[in-house]
């Protein structure tokens, strides 16, 4: 069976740096893997009074302060000697949280019937921030269905892209669009 495109570090914001972020995302993937956990997402954020390397890491067993130093120590010390980020930078490491944010398709396929907020490049319909229950990919595209339908969105369209943690309590509807029509 034909691979697709690896989708792996592409940042829906940050996507300036998208480039380098895959760089640094390159140079970590086998010390975080090596390390026993998995590589989430690299962003790489600003670059005009020093940046922010974000690095998000998971395991089966969730993610405690520890892993995060360990992880921390490694990765500081590999982007120390390999240099891909110009003058000063920040380096966080953290576990993607409830609020996961989504980075690739295969993190849309993974968390298909969780329910999502998206925040769009552009406006779609007068809007951008749609909230529902992701469907997943289909034919290339991240499908979402809300409230007010179906939508069917390529990677391109989505600045942002968070799971909605279920905690029994009603989510807030995204402003935009009133429900009335």
């Amino acid at each position: 069976m034909a691979k697709g495109p690896d989708y792996r570090g592409f940042l829906f914001w940050g996507a300036r740096m998208r480039g380098r972020s895959e760089v640094i995302e390159a140079l970590l993937e086998p010390v975080v893997g090596g390390l026993g956990y998995e590589l989430v997402a690299v962003e790489l954020l600003g670059q005009q009074r020093g940046a922010l390397v974000r690095v998000y890491i998971d395991h089966t067993d969730g993610i405690t302060l520890e892993d995060c130093e360990r992880v921390s120590r490694q990765a500081g010390a590999v982007l120390d000697v390999e240099e891909p980020v110009r003058g000063a930078y920040v380096l966080e490491v953290s576990s993607p949280g409830l609020d996961r944010p989504l980075f690739t398709p295969a993190h849309f396929e993974r968390f298909a019937g969780a329910r999502a907020r998206l925040r769009l490049a552009q406006p779609l319909d007068g809007r951008r921030q749609l909230l529902g229950c992701l469907g997943g990919m289909h034919g290339g595209k991240v499908v979402i269905d809300t409230d007010d339908g179906r939508f069917e969105l390529g990677i391109d369209q989505i600045d942002r892209a968070r799971l909605v943690p279920e905690t029994g309590l009603p989510a807030k509807r995204p402003a935009g669009r009133a429900r009335e029509r």
